[in-house]
């Protein structure tokens, strides 16, 4: 909190021509725009939500009941490995939005990293290099929508008669980080490989609420993260009016936190397996627990407001935007795609400032545009997942009960892995 926050007013003393009056009044109309803002409210909202729902679940009895059934009657987790692989699994095949991948992974996989006493930052990095990678891969999403839309408009104005949607396509396919992560992921789980500070990880039982309920169900798991899987598609849905590619992710995430926080308590109560002050206090508990996380992701947009006003971005592309050899035009845009993403801390904004870069470029240079596209969503994700102030890192971070700190020091050594193999095959696919 302290960097972020010390981050923030220096870049505002920047801004402001070093005058602490300015800046002193810069940073209360920063938080108040942001705290004006309802999309970041949604999102800071969400993050208080998850706490209480998680709590919940826990509290049911749910959670309990899942690992004896998934040990006992179907002896489908019965290993470290397994555990891993069951949050891998569910990272890739919910592909929907990062953050509710991110979520879920966490929820299903924190039981059985205590079960099985796996450090929570192994876990942590599971979730996070399944997330955006397979959200950026599969596009079919609200990650799809934004890159279309980029594309769509940089086509119109610099390639008339190439087909949007086929170029996309066709970038999607050179999106070598997030191959190289997801594949990566694989095989460190399943080898059981810990390089760098994760070989010092160590398992530490977090807090818990107190007794969990005598009845251990996993319905009362699976049917709220059933719902919210299914209503992030409703909410999609209804805020894209019909399409739900247009839909508004952070209104969706918090519409379907704020469902499912309201079907625990008809659910539990209902079926009589807490009372009604027992739901309220464990709801408070669990938002508490997450309110110093929630401070935290306030202060990573407040900083990458900052960076954005001092167009950092901008000021990197124009640095190599003159100099680049047409065949190191792929690497040189995704270094730097990965240097903007992780000092903004957002993958989105990224894409936003590196595609009507990209593109114009490798026309003008006659190089190859969908390499280059996919080298402006690998290098997004790939600086997304280093940053500490990206809002994947601290969800992550949030659903598998990991400290922030930890697990961006512990993934760190292997989204560099994952960074370097990409940038080898940026290299080798411009020569070929």
């Amino acid at each position: 909190m302290l960097s972020l926050f010390g981050g923030i007013v220096f870049g505002l003393f920047i801004l402001e021509d070093f005058s602490f009056l300015q800046t002193l009044e810069a940073l209360v109309s920063l938080f108040a725009t942001l705290l004006t803002t309802p999309w970041i409210l949604k999102t800071l909202g969400f993050a208080l939500l998850v706490g209480s729902i998680m709590e919940l679940i826990e509290r049911s009895g749910g959670i309990e009941g899942f690992i004896e059934y998934l040990q006992n009657k179907k002896e489908l987790v019965t290993s470290q490995r397994s555990a891993l692989l069951l949050s891998y699994a569910i990272g890739i095949l919910i592909f929907v939005e990062s953050s509710i991948t991110s979520l879920i992974s966490g929820a299903v996989g924190k039981p059985l990293c205590d079960r099985y006493k796996i450090p929570h930052a192994k876990l942590a990095y599971v979730c996070d290099s399944t997330s955006a990678p397979v959200c950026s891969l599969i596009v079919l999403n609200g990650w799809g929508a934004l890159l279309l839309g980029l594309v769509t408009t940089q086509i119109a104005q610099h390639a008339m008669g190439v087909e949007a949607v086929s170029l996309l396509i066709e970038g999607v396919l050179y999106n070598f980080y997030a191959m190289s992560a997801l594949v990566l992921t694989f095989v460190v789980v399943w080898f059981k490989i810990d390089i760098g500070p994760m070989r010092r990880a160590t398992y530490l039982r977090h807090a818990s609420c107190a007794v969990a309920a005598k009845k251990a169900d996993p319905s009362f798991m699976l049917l709220p993260l059933g719902l919210m899987l299914l209503l992030v598609f409703v909410f999609l849905t209804i805020t894209g009016d019909g399409n739900i590619f247009a839909g508004s992710g952070s209104s969706s995430i918090f519409y379907t936190m704020l469902t499912t926080l309201l079907f625990t308590l008809l659910y539990y109560v209902g079926r009589k397996n807490m009372s009604f002050g027992m739901w309220s206090k464990t709801s408070l508990r669990g938002a508490k627990k997450l309110f110093p996380v929630t401070v935290i992701l306030l202060f990573a947009f407040a900083i990458g407001e900052v960076t954005s006003r001092l167009q950092t971005g901008l000021y990197l592309a124009s640095l190599v935007s003159e100099t680049i050899d047409v065949h190191l035009l792929a690497a040189v845009v995704f270094l730097l795609s990965s240097l903007i993403s992780f000092a903004t801390g957002t993958s989105w904004g990224t894409f936003s400032i590196m595609i009507p870069v990209a593109v114009p470029m490798a026309l003008g240079v006659d190089a190859n545009v969908a390499l280059c596209l996919g080298a402006v969503i690998s290098g997004g994700v790939f600086g997304d997942h280093c940053s500490p102030i990206s809002d994947t890192t601290i969800i992550s971070s949030m659903a598998s009960d990991c400290e922030i700190v930890e697990h961006v020091k512990t993934q760190l050594p292997y989204a560099l892995l994952s960074g370097a193999i990409a940038l080898f095959l940026f290299i080798f696919a411009s020569f070929y």
